[in-house]
């Protein structure tokens, strides 16, 4: 009988402490359990919002991090900023579809419209605006388009600066393969000593696929491009240049090469239903940017310019030609194999020249349309901002006033407004850039000549130049390219 009572209070004994134990555990489990994110963020995200709860597998790392710091991003094409939450009160600026916001206060007016009060890059601390709710997203992937989706925003390997090729802040001049072979260079020179230019961007491989000195890359894949070579020796104009403290540029175009195409139309772009090869209004034929021989021949070149000397290679029509918008593309055989979007194919190309090029310490950058950093598309060119800056060390948007359409920027004639047009286009290019974690850096090209038949136009000198250079200035950008296609250049705008 002892027996039993001693059974009975030992197994009651053992229920009291599984039973205490088991409180215990369920009071030290929320504490565990409790999301890291302060309660007001979870209640502006919502605890079913898709940004909120999303795995980050899908995300960039910068979207995460958005997310947490109550980051929305505009979803309208373009979307004015209020000085008050009302539908009619004054305009304060306007920001462009994609543009990071961060959400500092929410509410609604008197029909139930909400509106959220932001601040965001290039606003004073402590201003801002008010935005209308509806016309924002929390993920930012939201806003690409499938295409868009399959690029890489992830952040890449970039180095800060390569031994013996230290990084400037590049004022460059461009010049054509003759200028760097004739007395005009010589003056050139000179000109850098009385102004603050301090580069040249060169021509290795021009428009017509022509050569600035001979390669092996030309010889093996278009040999007829090392016939209009202009410079013999090679080694002694890099070593004139490195003398006079030049940081060297060597252009390469990429994609527009009639010379390549003429010796492989079988390459070419052509019309699917005559099998013409496509051209624009030059009349000089398209190579296809999804010829990966072409990448190889152009890679080629450039690792012959690294190996030169030059401290970087920028590539220029790094893009399909124009084709209204995309409008054409239904008539055009861009000779795709794989099926890539045109973005996929531009970055990928990119990405490979970090690849091939970055053991040889040279610095890669790439020329895009200057409209590129104020749509939300690649503008049927296969040039997306965050996808070209998100793989090359400089990102190099022809900003020329005269080559923006009427009423672009709210302006007239933006070839009459040099300030205005760059200060716009400017503004939004920093804006993208602040999308991704490892932008390439803004070195704009700008208007250094006149456009007499754009109508309207006004005629540029010091003053224009000068105008241009101050609205990068504002907006942060210290770098620029001054283009003028025959090398004549308003020297007493960027006097020293």
């Amino acid at each position: 009988m002892k027996g039993k009572k001693l059974f009975a209070v030992i197994i009651t004994l053992l229920f009291v402490l599984v039973f205490a134990v088991s409180c215990m555990y369920n009071q030290a489990a929320p504490a565990i359990t409790q999301s890291p994110i302060p309660a007001p963020t979870e209640q502006l995200l919502g605890a079913s919002d898709p940004a909120a709860s999303e795995n980050p597998e899908v995300t960039d790392t910068d979207i995460e991090q958005n997310i947490a710091k109550n980051v929305a991003y505009i979803s309208a094409s373009k979307l004015r900023v209020r000085e008050t939450a009302e539908t009619d009160a004054k305009v304060m600026d306007n920001l462009i579809k994609g543009t990071a916001v961060e959400i500092v206060e929410e509410k609604k007016d008197e029909s139930g419209i909400s509106w959220y009060k932001i601040s965001y890059d290039g606003v004073a601390e402590g201003a801002g605006g008010w935005i209308a709710a509806e016309h924002t997203v929390k993920d930012r992937t939201e806003l690409l388009s499938e295409s868009l989706k399959a690029l890489d925003f992830s952040p890449q390997d970039k180095t800060a600066e390569y031994p013996g090729n230290p990084r400037v802040e590049a004022r460059g001049i461009y010049l054509t393969k003759y200028s760097a072979s004739n007395d005009r260079l010589d003056r050139l020179i000179e000109m850098t000593k009385r102004t603050k230019i301090n580069t040249f961007v060169i021509d290795v491989k021009d428009d017509k696929g022509h050569m600035l000195f001979p390669t092996k890359a030309a010889e093996k894949y278009s040999p007829e491009a090392n016939k209009y070579v202009t410079v013999k020796d090679i080694s002694a104009l890099m070593k004139k240049l490195k003398e006079n403290n030049i940081y060297t540029i060597a252009r390469i175009v990429s994609f527009k090469d009639p010379t390549y195409t003429k010796q492989h139309p079988d390459r070419a772009i052509i019309y699917k239903d005559s099998g013409k090869p496509f051209t624009n209004s030059d009349g000089l034929i398209w190579a296809s940017a999804y010829d990966k021989t072409l990448w190889d021949y152009n890679l080629e070149v450039s690792k012959e310019a690294a190996e030169a000397g030059f401290n970087e290679i920028q590539f220029d029509y790094v893009r399909f030609p124009a084709s209204n918008g995309g409008r054409l593309d239904k008539s055009l055989d861009y000779r795709s194999t794989a099926g890539e979007s045109k973005p996929q194919a531009i970055q990928d190309y990119l990405k490979l020249a970090r690849e091939r090029l970055s053991p040889l310490n040279v610095y890669i950058s790439a020329d895009v349309y200057g409209l590129v950093g104020s749509v939300a598309d690649d503008m049927a060119l296969g040039q997306y901002w965050e996808a070209v800056s998100n793989v090359v060390d400089y990102i190099s948007p022809m900003m020329y006033p005269s080559h923006y359409a009427n009423q672009t920027y709210g302006l007239s004639v933006p070839d009459a407004y040099p300030y205005e047009t760059i200060y716009h286009s400017t503004k939004d290019s920093v804006a993208r850039n602040k999308n991704i974690q490892t932008p390439g850096i803004i070195r704009p090209w700008i208007q250094d000549f006149t456009a007499p038949w754009v109508p309207g136009y006004i005629k540029y000198s010091d003053k224009q130049v000068e105008d241009q250079i101050r609205a990068l200035e504002e907006n942060g950008v210290k770098e620029y390219l001054l283009w003028n296609a025959g090398n004549k250049y308003s020297e007493g705008a960027v006097a020293n």
